[in-house]
């Protein structure tokens, strides 16, 4: 592959044998140092097969590699030319996404009551490998079509929550006969769970604002205190990413379909096959955002019982919540004319700018709330949507893994990062010590750099920079 620095922050692929369009990344020189030691850049190029791929196949400042698209991967297909959408481009953890809590306290109230709110939230949140979940199992099937509003319906959260959801926390067209019963069965135990890995329930403080007008709209307030909250529909989504992934893989022959990669397995959006995965994963999603929607019911327990005030008193507005691995069909201008495309974003986040008709009526005069969380010991961004985003309104998830999880782990032992979180005052209640190591503040990239050039690059502008207090790990 040719790779060519179009500017500062941006990188493109020419075009090779087999690839429809061109591939762009957006990094910095510094960020791109890492990139070009994986695989991800092949992968880029990879999806750049994809049938039905519009303008370029892009990767976001964070990419790095991921399962046949790289985590930070976005492509929009045409569905009026048979373009496909791949589960590949979603991920095994459909609708894994942020959600971010305002709250009434400062930081001087935390340090003041930090023993006993970890306390509390170490005790109410479910996290690790397996079962453990805030909400009754029986309430499951029915988050498959509802979403966050089933939740809600069942004395979870607040109404106004609903308000600052994408999707008002409810992905239309989903069907729960799409899934299989293992991917039910999966999820029974699991509504009101962070599982583990890079998950997390951060409580954070508002360190720094560089845009008070969209701050202010959002709800934010120097020195605030946030809580963020970190994951998605855990054993469900995955079984359905792979019982979907056997289906398409069949499939393909039947239409014809050549790709590089076997992990980019596909079908045309208008296909019954493709109809079926994007059935199931809405129905993933709406699992996925009850499932942030009952952690928050939860959060804001465990501050009024630290706190000693009511649910209400502790003032936890909702500032967003919001997908970063999800194919959706949207209305985009591509060539001076509007079309319906599937996007896939994986490892990206929706970025809708101002005005857009999807955003809350509250937020259309400053885009939408973009979450970008860094690592334990880091900092973690709030960003917002701009006008002539060049990535099909698409932004950073995260800062990107630098390295794997077995490296990290080479590094330092778990209980040496605790100990080393723990002096510069991060309290952290992780599910499991050992695998500490593996989410690291070193095995992952510059948030701060990410942010910048999500800046740089028009995918989003800087908001809020959240300076992290305490952490309860996956």
């Amino acid at each position: 592959m040719t790779l060519v620095r179009s500017s500062d922050v941006v990188w493109d692929l020419t075009r090779g044998p087999g690839m429809r369009v061109p591939g762009r990344v957006f990094a910095s020189e510094s960020l791109m140092l890492k990139v070009k030691e994986d695989r991800a850049l092949q992968q880029v190029e990879n999806v750049a097969h994809l049938q039905g791929i519009l303008g370029h196949s892009m990767a976001m400042p964070d990419i790095h590699w991921g399962y046949g698209f790289p985590i930070g991967g976005v492509a929009a297909t045409d569905v009026a030319s048979d373009g496909v959408v791949s589960p590949g481009g979603v991920g095994f953890d459909i609708c894994c996404g942020v959600r971010l809590l305002a709250s009434g306290f400062d930081e001087t109230d935390f340090l003041a009551r930090r023993s006993e709110l970890m306390a509390e939230l170490d005790r109410r949140i479910p996290r690790g490998l397996g079962k453990g979940a805030i909400a009754d199992a029986g309430l499951v099937r029915r988050t498959l079509t509802g979403g966050a509003a089933t939740a809600l319906e069942a004395g979870y959260g607040w109404s106004s929550d609903l308000d600052r959801c994408e999707e008002r926390g409810t992905s239309a067209e989903a069907d729960a006969r799409a899934m299989s019963s293992r991917a039910l069965e999966r999820g029974g135990g699991q509504l009101g769970s962070l599982g583990s890995g890079n998950h997390f329930l951060e409580v954070q403080v508002v360190d720094e604002i560089m845009d008070m007008q969209a701050a202010t709209a959002f709800g934010l307030a120097p020195g605030m205190v946030v809580v963020m909250i970190h994951c998605g529909s855990r054993g469900l989504g995955h079984q359905t990413c792979t019982d979907q992934l056997k289906l398409m893989g069949s499939a393909m022959n039947r239409y014809g379909i050549e790709v590089p990669d076997r992990q980019l397995a596909c079908v045309p959006v208008r296909s019954p096959e493709g109809e079926q995965y994007l059935a199931a994963m809405a129905a993933s999603a709406n699992f996925a955002w009850a499932n942030r929607h009952v952690l928050a019911h939860e959060a804001r327990k465990g501050f009024a019982a630290a706190f000693g005030v009511s649910v209400e008193r502790t003032g936890m507005q909702l500032v967003y919540d919001v997908a970063h691995n999800l194919a959706k069909l949207e209305q985009h201008e591509v060539g001076g004319a509007t079309r319906l495309l599937c996007v896939h974003r994986k490892g990206a986040t929706r970025a809708f700018g101002p005005g857009h008709p999807d955003l809350p009526e509250d937020l259309r005069g400053v885009g939408q709330p973009v979450l970008v969380p860094g690592s334990m010991g880091t900092a973690s961004w709030v960003l917002r949507g701009v006008a002539g985003n060049p990535a099909f309104a698409s932004a950073a998830h995260g800062a990107g893994r630098l390295m794997s999880r077995k490296q990290a782990k080479q590094q330092e032992t778990g209980r040496r990062v605790m100990e080393g979180l723990e002096s510069e005052g991060i309290s952290i209640r992780p599910g499991s010590v050992g695998l500490l190591a593996e989410e690291a503040p070193y095995a992952y990239k510059d948030v701060d750099e990410v942010a910048r050039v999500c800046e740089v690059a028009d995918l989003a502008a800087r908001v809020a920079r959240l300076r992290p207090l305490g952490v309860v790990k996956g």
